[in-house]
Parts: C-alpha cells; structure tokens; sequence
C-alpha cells in the first residue's frame, strides 16, 4: 500500500533537509564519511519519522524501539537525524569532531543522546540487535530493535554468526536493512569481497527478505510494514541504494567515501541537493 502522496512529500522533504545538513557537517568537522550517509538517508528518515516508536523527551523510555547503526562511520547522516527529531538542538552540530564535543565520526552512546549503541568496528552492529530482540522477547516487551548494516561489512563472519543466531532464536521482533550500495571504502564490494548472490544467503540462514530500491519511500514503507508484523522469523530489508544519493558529482563514486570539502565544494553539493 503506497503512502498518501501528502505523506511521502513530507517524508522526501525532510531527507533533503537532512542531506542538506549532512554537507554542513562535513564542512563543519573538516571531513566526513558522505557517501554512506547520503545512500542511508531515506532510510534514517522513514524510520524516524515514521516508524521508531520513541521519546525524544524520555530517550531512556524502556519500551521504545531499539535502533543500532553499525555501519557507524556513517554518524554524519545519522546524529542530524537525531538532532532533527528533538533529541538535542540542531546547533549542536556545529561542533562535530571537534575537541570535547560529543558528536564524533562514530556514535558513542554514553555521549549521543538518543544513541542506543556505540557503533565503530565493523560487524558488531547484528549481534548487538540480537541481543537487545531476545532480551524483549524473553522480558515480554513489544519493542522493535532495527539495525542498519553496510555491504561492505557483510564479509565479516560475525554478522553471519548473529545472523543464524536471530534465525534459531526466532526473532521476529528484529528487522536488518542492508544499506546495499555496493560500494566500500576499498572500491566495489564485489571486487574486494563478493557478497552475491546476497538475497539467497540471508533467505538461507532463515530470514525473510524483501529487496527494495532503498530510495523508494513507498517500497520502504511496504517493507517496513510488513517487517513490523512479522513474528516467526526476523526480517532482512535489502535496500538497493546509490553511494553518495543527491549530489550528482558523488553518485556512485568511491572517493565520496570519505571526503573534506571547502566552502566551494560543499555549495555545489548543497546546490545539486537543492536542483534534485
């Protein structure tokens, strides 16, 4: 079911803001992980905006949902996220990466308000989720626990090992999104470690899979709708995203990885957001 058009231009709306925001950030910390914060923004959005049943006001509150961003390197994208739905003032941004602030290029959740997990080295992100989905499982609770994961750290055999474990456990209180823009700091993910065919390992290890273009609201909405109903096994969404998503010159570019931009490289990027 697609979303209300009144909705979806809402949702489109904020995602532009917030790759807005994303550039002023690199800007402001003299460097950031852009690509992989632009290709997840549709995502952070639906499920901040739609989904997460949070408190910003309460951000302890024991029955919200859970969300882990293990591919943590992308906190650029991710903490205006946070900003943004009321966790702390968007001005706060100002000090990304700099001394004493406590916004880093990955989340630490002792010093990010609204963080549930710190974030760093890859492929610890689904052991932690699974975690937290058998904890409310075995206490009773409702909440939901969403991890958003990189291609690029799929290689890694631990994501793999939580994965069978969600499946035995029978999560279906937890939903993996794969931000899957092929893509890794090394260059193309199916040149460094090939992931494919990706969809049929994950159905293999026991979850249900939906493959979907990552930038589709109405596709991620049908997903994410269906992941939240799901009860017998956890869900896996395979988003189908573009590296660097919004500004034209760092589509699909691995240099866009991380990048420093000046004041000239970063009002062109605002510019090709802004036309798009």
């Amino acid at each position: 079911m697609s979303l209300q058009a009144e909705e979806k231009q809402r949702l489109e709306r904020i995602a532009k803001e917030l790759r807005l925001t994303t550039v002023d950030v690199m800007a402001w910390s003299g460097g950031a992980h852009i690509g992989g914060s632009l290709s997840s923004m549709d995502i952070f959005t639906i499920l901040y905006f739609k989904y997460l049943n949070i408190d910003p006001a309460n951000p302890k509150w024991e029955d919200r949902d859970r969300f882990i961003l293990s591919k943590g390197h992308a906190a650029a994208g991710y903490i205006p996220v946070l900003a943004k739905r009321g966790y702390f003032p968007e001005k706060d941004l100002r000090s990304f990466n700099h001394f004493g602030s406590p916004f880093a290029m990955h989340p630490d959740t002792n010093k990010v308000i609204g963080c549930d997990a710190s974030a760093g080295s890859l492929g610890h992100g689904l052991s932690m989720a699974v975690g937290m989905a058998l904890a409310a499982k075995q206490l009773g609770k409702d909440y939901k626990t969403v991890c958003l994961m990189g291609d690029g750290e799929c290689c890694e055999g631990s994501v793999w090992e939580a994965a069978m474990s969600a499946a035995h456990f029978k999560l279906g209180n937890l939903v993996g999104i794969v931000d899957r823009n092929r893509f890794m700091i090394d260059g193309p993910t199916e040149k460094v470690m090939a992931l494919e065919p990706f969809r049929s390992k994950w159905e293999a290890f026991g979850w249900h899979v939906i493959e979907i273009d990552g930038h589709d609201f109405d596709a991620l909405d049908d997903a994410l709708a269906y992941a939240w109903k799901a009860t017998d096994k956890p869900t896996l969404i395979l988003a189908n995203t573009v590296k660097g998503k919004g500004v034209d010159f760092m589509e699909n570019n691995v240099v866009y990885h991380y990048a420093s931009g000046d004041s000239a490289l970063c009002e062109k990027a605002k510019a090709s957001i802004l036309k798009g």
